[in-house]
């Protein structure tokens, strides 16, 4: 594992106390909530790397207003139609 330093702001740092973990776990959970946000990572890798099955992380991300599906609206009525269809 590499480990890297990072300076942070007093208010920042006790924001991430405030969570009632170790700053360098939140700084970490947070890190891959971002990720997974961005699309950089997948559910299942985030999931991996927080220690969760992939639908705890599923659950636990959507509690927290990340969407386990990003669709347009439009893409959504083509879905809907397509399941139709079928």
């Amino acid at each position: 594992m590499n480990t890297i330093s990072l300076d942070l702001e007093e208010d920042i740092a006790a924001l991430l106390k405030a969570t009632n973990q170790p700053v360098q776990d939140a700084a970490r959970e947070f890190i891959i909530l971002e990720l997974y946000r961005r699309a950089s990572i997948s559910s299942g890798k985030a999931a991996e790397l927080l220690d969760m099955s992939r639908w705890e992380f599923v659950r636990y991300a959507s509690r927290l207003g990340i969407a386990f599906f990003d669709m347009t609206a439009d893409e959504w009525q083509h879905e809907r139609l397509q399941a139709q269809a079928l």
